[in-house]
């Protein structure tokens, strides 16, 4: 039987089941029981990318973007960590105080799940700008629907959330509106289990492909610096 969608279900139609609860499943994104939802996408995302992959590459916290998707198209990859402590980190830098960063220096940069812990993504954003070379790309992820990551709170803070529109103009003011692509992944059912803790593999492909532009959980960005 097809449901009419115009029509308002009763408020007792509703069968709540086990999400009828105050505490999430997972407190750890559902990487306990699989696939956190997000790295679903943001593996699609970079994989659809995967050409941009390519000469001198930046990626943040480790290399496993960079040789998973850029392979042999890569001739050399630093690792980016904010702080010390990270043993296989290269370079260490605050991305809205990296000076210490040469300019014209990377080909692409691989910036997964990361502006939402600096306060200052302004300058974050020139920064990563400046240090790519003319022509380079980079490849960012940005959280729209999220827990908070109680870890990283405690580490380094987490100030943000963002939807397509404030990462639009973020990086159009920076990198110019004809550099800049911005599109996001996440529908009602994929955002309502991500918050849950459910991994995604508990849900079927056509659920996480499908999408809702009012339920941004991941907004992702394809950056050039113009020549």
């Amino acid at each position: 039987m097809r449901l009419n969608l115009m029509v308002k279900p009763s408020i007792l139609w509703f069968n709540w089941g086990s999400l009828r609860r105050l505490m999430p499943i997972s407190r750890q994104f559902g990487l306990e029981r699989g696939v956190a939802i997000d790295r679903y996408y943001i593996d699609k995302f970079i994989a659809a990318h995967a050409l941009d992959i390519k000469g001198e590459v930046l990626e943040v916290g480790g290399n496993s973007y960079a040789f998973r998707f850029g392979k042999n198209n890569i001739s050399h990859c630093e690792i980016l960590h904010v702080k010390t402590g990270n043993p296989a980190a290269t370079i260490i830098a605050d991305l809205s105080r990296a000076d210490n960063i040469a300019s014209d220096k990377f080909d692409c940069i691989i910036l997964t799940q990361t502006l939402q812990y600096i306060y200052d993504i302004h300058s974050a954003i020139r920064h990563l700008r400046r240090i790519l070379k003319p022509g380079g790309v980079l490849l960012a992820t940005i959280p729209g629907i999220s827990q908070i990551s109680r870890y990283d709170m405690q580490q380094w803070g987490e100030y943000w959330r963002f939807s397509d529109l404030s990462a639009r103009k973020s990086f159009n003011e920076v990198f110019g509106v004809d550099n800049v692509t911005v599109e996001t992944y996440g529908n009602v059912l994929s955002a309502c289990s991500f918050l849950y803790g459910i991994s995604a593999e508990e849900l079927k492909q056509r659920e996480l492909d499908y999408g809702d532009p009012d339920y941004q959980l991941l907004i992702t960005i394809r950056a050039v610096r113009n020549k």
